[in-house]
C-alpha cells in the first residue's frame, strides 16, 4: 500500500480521541478520501467495539462531551433549518438526532463543557453592510497581521456561553486576546473560565498570559502575568481550586530557547509555584489525575514521546510508558485509567487504555494500520563537541546497501519522534531508499543543554550533528556509501538550504517550505517578535543560507505553498532566483510551486504530486534513472 501513492493517499487516518465523563465512552476522528478522491473529510467513531456515530459529506469532528455524556461535534452538515455553515452540534446520549446548538460563519472550536453551561470560541459575524458590498480589504491597527495560512481580519475569536436557549457573548470583542493558539478550560463547578490571554508589548512584540473570566458577568481577573514567560495549556483541578499550566521561558540572544516546566496557581489568584522545575524535560498537555494529587503529561525522551505522572506536591516525575511510543490526546478516566492515541515513527496513529500500573491495551480501532516496507532501528554518533547524538533509521527490506535520505525535521525545538503522513519516511523506503531522522541540537527530549547547543547558530551544531549521524549511517553495511540526499521543510528546509552551501556531498537536496533569508523572514514571516527575541540581526546575517548560493553546486528540489506565511513565499522565490542565476543553459535546480497550498501540503492531489516529484528527483539525482515529469504536472 506505501509503495503505491495513490494508495498511501487514500490511507484511513485516526485523529482526535475523546472521552466521556464518566470513562465508558471514548470517541476518534477518521480521515477518510471523499468519493470524488479531491478533499479528506472526517467522520466520528465510538471505540470498544467501534461504531460510526456521525456520517455526513461535510464530516464532523469532536470536541468533547456534556457532563450527561451528550456527544459535542463540529461539523458544517447542513442544519434542518436550511442554514449552512460551521456548527456545534450536540448527538444525545441515547442515541437521538443531532441537534445544533450554536452556529458562526468562521467556525466554532474549543467547546468545553461543565456544571450546565458550555463555553466555546467563534468570531462574531462580519457587518450586513460588509457582506452585501463584498468588502474584502482589511484595516489593520496592531502586528501580527497573518498566522500560518490565514489573514487576521477584523473579527477575532471571543468566547461564548451556552446556559439557556441561545448563545451569550462572554468577552465581546477583545482583539489578539484569543489569538488561534488560545486554550481554555472551564471549571468543574461551570462558573469560571481560565483561559490563554495575548497581551501587547512594544516595538510590534506580544506576550501570552493567563487570566480568569466569571461566566456569569464577564468579569475578567489576571491570573499570571511575567514579562519573562508565557503560558499554554490551563487545566482546572478536579475540586476546582487550582490550576496547572505550562510555563514557557521566553527566548534571548544569549540563551535562545527558554525552558519549560509546569506551574500551578491558586484559581482564585495567587502566587505560581513551579512543579518539578528540576526535571529537565518539557512538559506538554497537563491532564489532572482524579484525585487532583498528580496530573499526567507528554514529554519528548530521546526519540520517543512517552507520558509521564508528576506528582504536585513531592514533584516526583514517574514515567508511564516504557515503549518507543509518542502519545497524545489524553483524558483521564474516573478510575486513573488513561486514554490515549499512541504513535511511533513506525506506527500510525492508535488507540490505547493504560491502566494504572503503567500496562498498555490497545482499543479495537476502525481503521488497520498499512504493512510497513521496512524495519526502523537507531543510529548513534558523536557530536563535534563530544555530545552523544541519535536518530532513527528506517531501512527497506533488501539484500543490498539502500541509497541514504536524511530527513530533517522542523520545529527546529522538537523531535522526530512519531508517525508523520504529511512528510511519511516509508512512501520513501517503499521505493528502496533508507531513511534517517536526525535528532541534532535544538531537538527536545535531551535536555536543555543540547537544546541551547544551537542557540543562536542555526548554522553552526545543528549542521555538524546532521553530518555527524550522515557519516554514522553511511558507515552502515546496509547503507550505501555514496548515494546520499537531504530532504527538510520549514527549519528542515533552512536546513537543507544551508548543507546546500556547505558540502557537495549530497546528490540531491529536496526542499519545502524553507527559510533562505534569515533576516528576510525575521521581517516578513508571521512571527518576527518571537524570532528576533531569539536571535540578533547580526546572529540571523551570519547563519543566514543565502550568502552562500555561490557555493551551491548540488541540484535542489524546492518546493513552497504560497499561503505559507510562517516561511513566505519570498523565500522561495529569492532561492528560486539565486539558484537560477548561477546556472548555464541548463538548469539543474528545479522549483514546485502550489499556488493553493500554506506550510503543509495537504490536498490529496497536491500531496501526490509532491510525492511523485520527490522521488522522481531523487531517482534521477541519486540512482541515475532518467527524469520522469509527474503525468498530473502534464
Amino acid at each position: 500500500m506505501l509503495s503505491d501513492l495513490d494508495s498511501y493517499i487514500g490511507l484511513p487516518q485516526l485523529t482526535g480521541l475523546r472521552l466521556s465523563p464518566d470513562g465508558r465512552r471514548a470517541v476518534v476522528g477518521v480521515t477518510t478520501l471523499d468519493r470524488e478522491k479531491s478533499r479528506y473529510t472526517n467522520a466520528i467513531w465510538q471505540l470498544d467495539p467501534p461504531r460510526r456515530l456521525t456520517n455526513s459529506a461535510a464530516g464532523e469532528s469532536a470536541a468533547g462531551f456534556t457532563p450527561a455524556g451528550d456527544l459535542l461535534f463540529t461539523s458544517s452538515r447542513p442544519q434542518p433549518d436550511g442554514i449552512e455553515g460551521p456548527a456545534l452540534w450536540l448527538q444525545p446520549a441515547d442515541g437521538g438526532d443531532a441537534r445544533v446548538l450554536a452556529s458562526a460563519p468562521g467556525g466554532v472550536r474549543g467547546a468545553v463543557a461543565a456544571g450546565g453551561v458550555i463555553v466555546y470560541g467563534a468570531a462574531a459575524p462580519a457587518s450586513k453592510e460588509r457582506e452585501t458590498k463584498k468588502v474584502t480589504a482589511i484595516l489593520h491597527e496592531e502586528f501580527p497581521v497573518r498566522h500560518w495560512d490565514h489573514h487576521l481580519g477584523p473579527h477575532r475569536t471571543r468566547l461564548f456561553v451556552l446556559d439557556g436557549s441561545e448563545p451569550r457573548d462572554l468577552t465581546g470583542d477583545v482583539g489578539r486576546a484569543l489569538d488561534d493558539e488560545a486554550v481554555w478550560d472551564l471549571a468543574p463547578d461551570g462558573r469560571t473560565v481560565v483561559a490563554t490571554w495575548v497581551v501587547a508589548e512594544p516595538n510590534g512584540s506580544q506576550r501570552r498570559t493567563l487570566v480568569a473570566i466569571d461566566v456569569a458577568t464577564g468579569h475578567r481577573r489576571t491570573l499570571l502575568d511575567d514579562a519573562d514567560h508565557e503560558y499554554e495549556s490551563p487545566r482546572i483541578s478536579p475540586d476546582g481550586r487550582q490550576v496547572v499550566v505550562c510555563v514557557q521561558e521566553r527566548p534571548t540572544p544569549e540563551q535562545g530557547p527558554g525552558d519549560r516546566r509546569l506551574g500551578l496557581v491558586p484559581l482564585a489568584g495567587g502566587p505560581e509555584r513551579p512543579v518539578a522545575a528540576a526535571w529537565d524535560r518539557w512538559p506538554k498537555f497537563p491532564r489532572w489525575t482524579p484525585d487532583g494529587r498528580s496530573v499526567i503529561v507528554s514529554a519528548d525522551d530521546h526519540g520517543r514521546g512517552p507520558l509521564w505522572l508528576v506528582d504536585i506536591e513531592s514533584d516526583e516525575v514517574t514515567r508511564l510508558t516504557p515503549d518507543n511510543g509518542a502519545y497524545t490526546d489524553v483524558a483521564v478516566a474516573p478510575d486513573g485509567c488513561v486514554y490515549a492515541m499512541r504513535a511511533a515513527v513506525d506506527s500510525p496513529h492508535k488507540p490505547v487504555r493504560i491502566e494504572p500500573d503503567g500496562s498498555l491495551t490497545y482499543l479495537d480501532s476502525p481503521v488497520t494500520p498499512p504493512a510497513l516496507p521496512g524495519r526502523l532501528t537507531e543510529v548513534t554518533a558523536t557530536a563535534e563537541d563530544g555530545t552523544p547524538i541519535r536518530g532513527w533509521l528506517a531501512l527497506p527490506f533488501s539484500d543490498e546497501p539502500a541509497p541514504l535520505v536524511a530527513m530533517i525535521h522542523g520545529g527546529p525545538v522538537m523531535s522526530a519522534n512519531t508517525w508523520s503522513w504529511r512528510w511519511s519516511p516509508w512512501a520513501l523506503v517503499a521505493r528502496g531508499y533508507a531513511v534517517l531522522l536526525p535528532d541534532f541540537a535544538l531537538s527536545t527530549g535531551y535536555g536543555m543543554d543540547f537544546i541551547r547547543r544551537g542557540a543562536g547558530c542555526w548554522g553552526g551544531p545543528p549542521y555538524t550533528d546532521v553530518m555527524a549521524l550522515v557519516d554514522a549511517a553511511q558507515q552502515r553495511p546496509d547503507i550505501h556509501p555514496e548515494r546520499v540526499a537531504a530532504l527538510g521543510a520549514s527549519f528542515g528546509g533552512y536546513m537543507t538550504n544551508w548543507i546546500a552551501g556547505h558540502t557537495d556531498r549530497f546528490a540531491a537536496i529536496v526542499s519545502y517550505a524553507s527559510i533562505w533569508s534569515l533576516p528576510d523572514l525575521f521581517a516578513t514571516g508571521d512571527l518576527p517578535h518571537y524570532f528576533n527575541r531569539e536571535m540578533t540581526r547580526e546572529a540571523a546575517e551570519a547563519n543566514s543560507p543565502h550568502r552562500f548560493a555561490d557555493a551551491v553546486t548540488t541540484p535542489m528540489l524546492i518546493t513552497h505553498g504560497e499561503r505559507d506565511y510562517r516561511c513566505p513565499i519570498d523565500q522561495a522565490l529569492r532561492l528560486w532566483w539565486d539558484l537560477s542565476s548561477r546556472v548555464g543553459k541548463d538548469n539543474p535546480h528545479k522549483f514546485l510551486y502550489f499556488p493553493d497550498e500554506h506550510h503543509h501540503v495537504a490536498a490529496p492531489h497536491n500531496v501526490l504530486v509532491w510525492f511523485e516529484t520527490v522521488l522522481s528527483f531523487l531517482d534521477h539525482h541519486v540512482r541515475g534513472i532518467p527524469w520522469r515529469r509527474p503525468e498530473l504536472l502534464g
